[in-house]
């Protein structure tokens, strides 16, 4: 996809942030989320691959090569936020000179972060559990910021994107692989899948239904392509693009710090 004009009032139009049970504040619904990833983080993977009937896997691979000529760069620095078990992280590391920096992999729920340690016990990834919202990092540290399945979970997109903007570097990268709610019948096919077998397959493998209902839920919240767009262009980044998926049923936002 080509670089997208934007119209900058569209990011005053949009749901703040993750909302599992309608929280009134970001620290309350921030609690819940956590509470869900590290309830569900047993057999997080094994439902990801089933409901996804195996794209997942593809999704993850072609993201990381949309960011080759970075990841062949051994000094650049690599974040992959809300990482869960690591699966991006992975994928990009692949693409990674043997020699190169390692790979820093952050999440805040400490459940999926352990299940991240022991699928990839000797990988070049700094696995740290800490919160997107507020990196513990100082401004301009990564020449790359990344993100897979895990943005939308977030209280607050907006800062959320303004904190990843403070820690890249000029001319960084920001890459955000999430879900979409296609339209048309490829829609109507989906919603089934995902408002009906998501919930009972999930709540049946993982034993919380409660969960299987948020994670529907948070998708058909989430912002929609021209939406996330424009809170790119807002929060200051340049040559915003998505580039949708399988029936544009996930995609991936990419866009550039100047």
């Amino acid at each position: 996809m080509s670089p997208t004009l934007v119209d900058h009032d569209q990011a005053d139009r949009i749901n703040p942030g993750a909302r599992p049970a309608n929280e009134e504040t970001e620290t309350a619904a921030a609690a819940h989320v956590q509470s869900i990833f590290n309830s569900i983080a047993p057999s997080y993977d094994l439902l990801n691959h089933l409901l996804s009937m195996g794209l997942d896997r593809r999704w993850w691979n072609r993201s990381a090569r949309t960011f080759k000529p970075i990841l062949k760069d051994p000094t650049a620095r690599i974040l992959d936020l809300c990482c869960g078990t690591g699966d991006l992280t992975a994928a990009l590391l692949a693409l990674r000179p043997s020699t190169a920096e390692p790979i820093t992999g952050l999440d805040f729920s400490a459940q999926m972060l352990a299940r991240a340690r022991d699928k990839f016990p000797a990988a070049n990834v700094l696995w740290v559990e800490g919160d997107a919202m507020r990196l513990p990092y100082p401004d301009n540290s990564f020449d790359l910021v990344t993100s897979a399945f895990g943005f939308r979970n977030l209280t607050n997109y907006t800062a959320a994107l303004a904190e990843i903007h403070r820690v890249l570097a000029p001319n960084g990268q920001i890459g955000i692989l999430e879900c979409n709610q296609p339209d048309g019948f490829s829609g109507r096919l989906y919603n089934l899948h995902l408002h009906h077998i998501l919930p009972l397959v999930g709540g049946l493998i993982s034993g919380d239904r409660a969960a299987y209902r948020y994670l529907p839920a948070s998708i058909a919240r989430f912002p929609r392509p021209p939406q996330m767009l424009s809170m790119l262009s807002v929060a200051g980044f340049t040559q915003a693009a998505w580039d949708g998926y399988f029936l544009q049923a996930a995609g991936l936002y990419r866009a550039t710090k100047m």
